[in-house]
């Protein structure tokens, strides 16, 4: 007697596909909003630094040349800050007020 035999053919069937996409979808969940978070305080972090930056510059003006710092063009015009940092620092709105940067 002769068996007929069903020949195996290579591949993945649809209950596998769907299990691996429900996983891969469950990761894509659980990643995403982290990410978001993630450079909401990358953000945060960043203009802290500049403040930071824009604040020590401001003090190095003052205490070299004993007046008071009161625009991002005092720090310009004698090499404290470069027009990239200015504009990078006006962008995130931090402003020059009463020899003091501050974030509004």
């Amino acid at each position: 007697m002769k068996k007929l035999l069903k020949k195996q053919r290579p591949g993945f069937t649809l209950i596998e596909m769907s299990i691996v996409l429900f996983i891969i979808a469950l990761l894509v969940l659980i990643i995403l909003p982290n990410l978001s978070s993630q450079r909401k305080n990358a953000n945060r972090v960043h203009q802290d630094a500049m403040v930071n930056v824009v604040q020590t510059q401001i003090d190095l003006y003052e205490n070299n040349t004993g007046k008071d710092v009161t625009s991002f063009e005092d720090l310009t015009a004698n090499d404290y800050l470069t027009d990239a940092q200015v504009k990078k620092a006006q962008s995130e709105n931090i402003k020059i007020q009463g020899g003091k940067a501050v974030k509004e």
